[in-house]
């Protein structure tokens, strides 16, 4: 007898922690689970091959909004391949939809609801060793021999403690994101988030985490992304990690925390201001400022502390922030989203993350959707095309708006341009809706440029704008070579041909693995030197210096 857990992924980077869960957790048993990962650029029939590959008696696969049309796909064409396989379903897209799900695909034999751990235990034994029955293991729903559909009752929350370490071979996880788990549950109840169905927290133990931590800075894991709801809701827990975090720093090792910056104390940010640029980054989740929004979605914010949290930690220069906003949330018109926008933006983060609504079922949300007028996609990922604030036009400005800040911003490729460019803005969010509907107007958003192109696209942008000024191309060169030894040289960069013996003595002096550039300060040239051998933790920028 052998079971398969299988996860579509959304990237080859992501590994899947519930798979690997489910396997260490059945213990000795585990012998006969195998793990198959694939993602969503795969094509399904190359899936489907290798699942038949394994001859597999049972396959389980993890369900979320990205992946469920797959799985669907998949649970239909197995049985034509392998005759008698055993189907089952877990993760939140499956857990919210259990009956549902098992409508849709009568070719499923059951769903695991909720933590998956001690449910899929027993479901091991019960096919493994021919123990037990459906009906005895909680946590299921299950389509009977008689074909009708019964459910049993919650499994039990097991202790955190329970559960065995993920990841028995860290360096089997080369340039691939661990993800990691030191508790379980949120306080808040976010009407748009599954996670606040469960508001008990709970904790694995210290001691634990510390050891299991200590695996991957041996291992020298490039990145731990801990999924943690909000990390920071023990202040005690929090300085004690974050600051073992630091005393055990091997100078590699990226710890990623999503946490509520409003929450932070004094304590936690000197803690903070002492580490290691790039040791960790940190995701925060703002989604609106709109007072009437965050009361309407239950969300806990003092906007006010955690915009003072933020620009301290920019302060420090050490941590990437990566912050989130979300377009359609209820009494959030076009307006308002720009105004959340542009506060959002002046905080200056690493990254600004524009989402959109995901009405989920099981949240409070999908009750409230008629009441909000929400329309949006009946398949998977259930994106909002529009609500009683917000039309599905306007749905889609920001949609050019999401793809312009992608690119121009979060990308870090045009920092010295684009802070020069917003300067002829009063709104930052008015310059990316400006771009994004010079791109539509000439088809340019559905093509896949390269990185020169996008400079040059930009530099049409500006023409078109009338804005012409120098300074825009030396900018535009700046922040090229900022990023890579060029092989190359622009086009719109300065002709070197006058400067050339100042630069042949800097080549002896510095040798070819820099960069020296000409940039015209009030028609005098500076020389700038691009060092490629240091490079900043956070942007990956060269080392930059005015030579003299």
């Amino acid at each position: 007898m052998k079971i398969l857990l299988a996860a579509i992924n959304a990237k080859f980077i992501h590994s899947n922690p519930a798979v690997y869960s489910l396997k260490a957790a059945a213990g000795l048993s585990g012998a006969q689970v195998e793990i198959g990962e694939y993602t969503i650029n795969q094509n399904t029939d190359h899936i489907l091959q290798d699942i038949y590959r394994k001859q597999p008696d049972v396959v389980a696969f993890s369900c979320y909004i990205w992946n469920r049309r797959m799985v669907e796909e998949l649970i239909r064409e197995l049985p034509e391949v392998l005759p008698g396989v055993r189907l089952w379903a877990g993760g939140p897209e499956a857990t919210w939809d259990a009956e549902g799900f098992l409508e849709v695909c009568p070719e499923m034999s059951g769903i695991m609801r909720g933590e998956g751990e001690e449910t899929f235990c027993r479901l091991v034994t019960y096919y493994i060793e021919g123990e037990g029955s459906l009906s005895g293991i909680r946590g299921l729903t299950y389509r009977g021999e008689d074909g009708r559909i019964h459910e049993t009752g919650d499994a039990e929350l097991p202790d955190l403690d329970r559960i065995p370490f993920l990841y028995r071979d860290p360096e089997a996880f080369e340039n691939r994101i661990v993800y990691y788990e030191s508790s379980r549950g949120c306080p808040f109840r976010c009407s748009y988030c599954l996670s606040s169905v469960e508001r008990r927290v709970r904790f694995r133990s210290m001691e634990l985490v510390k050891k299991e931590l200590n695996i991957f800075l041996e291992a020298r894991v490039p990145q731990v992304k801990f999924v943690d709801r909000t990390f920071n809701l023990d202040h005690g827990r929090t300085e004690e990690l974050w600051r073992w975090i630091a005393e055990h720093d091997n100078g590699v090792t990226n710890f990623h925390f999503e946490i509520g910056a409003d929450l932070l104390t004094d304590r936690e940010l000197e803690i903070i201001s002492r580490m290691r640029p790039g040791l960790i980054q940190l995701e925060i989740g703002v989604q609106s400022v709109n007072e009437d929004t965050i009361r309407e979605i239950d969300r806990t914010m003092d906007l006010e502390r955690l915009k003072a949290a933020v620009r301290a930690i920019r302060g420090f220069h050490n941590v990437h922030q990566h912050l989130d906003l979300i377009a359609g949330l209820p009494f959030e018109d076009l307006k308002s989203f720009r105004r959340s926008f542009d506060e959002v933006f002046a905080l200056e983060p690493e990254q600004l993350q524009l989402g959109f609504l995901k009405v989920l079922k099981g949240s409070k949300m999908y009750e409230k959707a008629s009441e909000y007028r929400i329309r949006r996609h009946r398949e998977p990922p259930y994106e909002v095309f529009s609500t009683r604030w917000m039309s599905y036009g306007e749905i889609l400005l920001l949609k050019g708006v999401e793809e312009m800040v992608e690119i121009y911003h979060n990308s870090h490729q045009f920092e010295q341009t684009l802070r020069e460019l917003l300067k002829r803005y009063e709104s930052p969010f008015d310059f990316f809706h400006e771009l994004a509907v010079y791109y539509e107007d000439r088809g340019y958003h559905r093509i896949n440029h390269s990185r020169m192109a996008r400079y040059e696209i930009l530099r049409e942008f500006l023409k078109h704008q009338g804005w012409r000024e120098l300074v825009f191309d030396q900018c535009m060169v700046y922040d090229l070579y900022a990023r890579e030894h060029l092989k190359s040289r622009p086009a719109f960069a300065e002709d070197l041909s006058p400067y050339r013996g100042q630069l042949k003595a800097y080549e002896k002096i510095y040798g070819k693995q820099v960069h020296v550039e000409v940039f015209l300060c009030e028609d005098r040239p500076c020389y700038v030197l691009f060092d490629y051998g240091r490079r900043d933790p956070l942007t990956k920028e060269a080392h930059v210096e005015v030579l003299h």
